[in-house]
């Protein structure tokens, strides 16, 4: 079981981490949720019709981990591939679909990363410094979900974009000041899918 996930009677998953892989995972997901921020009913008083019609911003985030976190829902990066008429109403559907939709994917996305930070924090470490997190079938999915949120903002650092990338990864010399980020970005990588495989059994 170390360093992967297996199945649970019952649903769920458990996976083997030591003090060391507690402390990394949390550190990420705490860092997650700062790069995210804070949801609309944190920045304003509490009402819930409010809340609920509440629009987000229409123009994609300046920053490129957020902006392959949240990317545009039409078109590639900058409406390329026609006119520039196509171009501009490209830009014009994905900053509609951006207004009503972003505040709910940051949302979804902070709640996956709490989810990761309460139960790591629940967990109680013992023996050699190590513990079995043991998670509910829907704790399972929002695992996955921030586990693939990490990687995709480790990628974005690292200009990860295809599978060549990654192949380019592994063969970075052990002095080159990205490989703590690249061996954070692998070994996440092999926990969501020995998660993804749990899930699917």
């Amino acid at each position: 079981m170390p360093g992967h996930f297996e199945p649970l009677p019952g649903g769920g998953a458990a996976v083997a981490l030591d003090e060391v892989e507690i402390s990394i995972i949390r550190s990420l997901a705490v860092q997650l949720l700062e790069l995210i921020g804070p949801g609309p009913a944190e920045d304003a008083a509490a009402d819930p019709l409010a809340e609920l019609f509440a629009e987000g911003p229409s123009e994609p985030p300046s920053d490129p981990v957020l902006q392959r976190l949240f990317p545009d829902a039409y078109g590639g990066p900058g409406g390329e591939g026609g006119s520039p008429e196509e171009a501009e109403e490209q830009r014009a559907h994905s900053s509609e679909f951006r207004r009503f939709t972003e505040n709910d994917l940051r949302a979804g996305k902070r709640e996956n990363a709490l989810v990761v930070i309460r139960t790591l924090d629940g967990m109680t470490v013992a023996g050699e410094g190590g513990a079995v997190l043991k998670l509910s079938p829907e704790e399972s999915r929002q695992w996955l979900g921030s586990l693939n949120d990490l990687r995709l903002a480790i990628g974005s650092r690292l200009d990860v974009v295809d599978e060549e990338d990654t192949d380019l990864l592994y063969r970075l010399p052990d002095e080159d000041p990205r490989k703590p980020m690249v061996m954070a970005y692998l070994w996440l990588g092999g926990l969501q899918e020995t998660l993804i495989e749990t899930l699917m059994s």
